[in-house]
């Protein structure tokens, strides 16, 4: 007399199928993990573009422009550093020969190279943000 296959699923074919089943979750965990890391690494980017840009829209503002590095703490683990280096001075050539004849040197002016890095620790790593441009100012007094 043959015997009737029972009806169900095997210890081996229940193991296999958690196997799978695991494979699967882990594979979707770690894909949202790193989905996170990225959205909290893009958030800390665009900080610190904001900082930079903050930094940067006060370059020249209440202070006349001259060459200079400074450095400091942001806050929030975030650190700026500022340069300012001149990059070419030119004489006002339009009001010089009035000035002359008057006895007071001619202006002027210099166009100078500015750039402000923010860094930041993340994940173990150094990240930074550097943002850069070129403004007018005046040139600093011409040298006898």
């Amino acid at each position: 007399m043959a015997r009737k296959r029972e009806a169900g699923f095997t210890i081996l074919e229940v193991l296999v199928a958690l196997v799978i089943a695991a494979l699967a979750l882990g594979a979707l965990f770690s894909g949202a993990i790193s989905g996170l890391r990225s959205a909290q690494l893009s958030v800390d980017y665009a900080d610190a573009v904001a900082r930079a840009r903050s930094h940067l829209a006060v370059v020249g503002i209440g202070a006349p422009m001259v060459a200079m590095t400074q450095e400091g703490d942001d806050g929030d683990g975030f650190r700026w550093r500022l340069r300012i280096r001149p990059l070419a001075t030119i004489t006002l050539a339009s009001q010089a020969d009035a000035l002359a004849a008057a006895g007071t040197p001619p202006p002027r002016v210099a166009l100078y190279s500015v750039s402000v890095v923010i860094t930041w620790t993340k994940d173990g790593g150094m990240r930074q943000v550097q943002l850069k441009t070129e403004r007018i100012g005046t040139a600093p007094p011409a040298r006898p």
